[in-house]
């Protein structure tokens, strides 16, 4: 796994057992960072405070508990994998018509359910190695940015946090929700961290290449702009 996998959150609600531990087993294994729940007033809490770049459920809770409908008019609505300990062809249907994105009967072959992760991750643009916006060019895997022929080394949170702000141009973004995405525990960091990350950003990367991609927006976050 890079470092722009381990950006991404997933919220796993499923039934406390065996299932729930081989899957926590496996995404742990993968190095993924992830919550998991067992019930969907859970769910609704993580909802609310956190930002998820996926979502693995149930049925039961995707359907019966309105975890579908609730994720579907959430801020920012997250593709939802479900998945059912069924054959009926018809809850496929059912959970695909109300907004599902994937579907997995269980039980399921850990490898095809990472499979399904990846290609997920994949289409939202997660786990590529090079980002390019406005010919500012970074390449994850060598840790590098370009722009206008200059290149500069950006590593470790830093790195992340410039990522994060990129995929999400014009955007202003708070430091909470650059520490949820982020962070795997955002509630034991403090917000000075995104700060020394913005410095590291703008004097190793903004400096050496001659541009002023990150704006201050105060009380309120950071908007990534560059001119196209």
């Amino acid at each position: 796994m890079g470092i722009w996998d381990n950006m991404m959150r997933m919220l796993v609600v499923i039934e406390e057992g065996e299932l729930a531990n081989q899957l926590g087993n496996r995404l742990n294994s993968e190095g993924y960072v992830y919550d998991l729940v067992s019930n969907a007033e859970d769910a609704a809490y993580y909802l609310d405070i956190r930002r998820y770049d996926l979502i693995l459920a149930q049925w039961q809770f995707a359907k019966d508990d309105g975890l579908l409908e609730m994720t579907q008019n959430h801020r920012k609505p997250s593709p939802v994998i479900v998945m059912a300990a069924t054959d009926d062809s018809q809850i496929e249907i059912a959970a695909l018509e109300q907004g599902a994105d994937d579907y997995l009967r269980i039980p399921f072959n850990e490898d095809v359910l990472m499979a399904r992760i990846k290609h997920s991750l994949q289409r939202l643009g997660i786990g590529n190695q090079f980002l390019n916006y406005a010919g500012l060019e970074i390449d994850i895997e060598q840790a590098q940015v370009r722009y206008n022929g200059n290149t500069a080394e950006l590593a470790g949170k830093p790195l992340e946090v410039l990522c994060y702000l990129v995929q999400r141009p014009e955007q202003i973004v708070s430091k909470e929700q650059i520490l949820d995405a982020i962070w795997e525990e955002p509630e034991l960091v403090t917000p000075n961290v995104i700060e020394a990350a913005i410095n590291q950003i703008r004097q190793k990367i903004d400096k050496r290449l001659g541009i002023d991609s990150i704006e201050t927006v105060p009380r309120r976050g950071y908007r990534f702009s560059l001119p196209k």
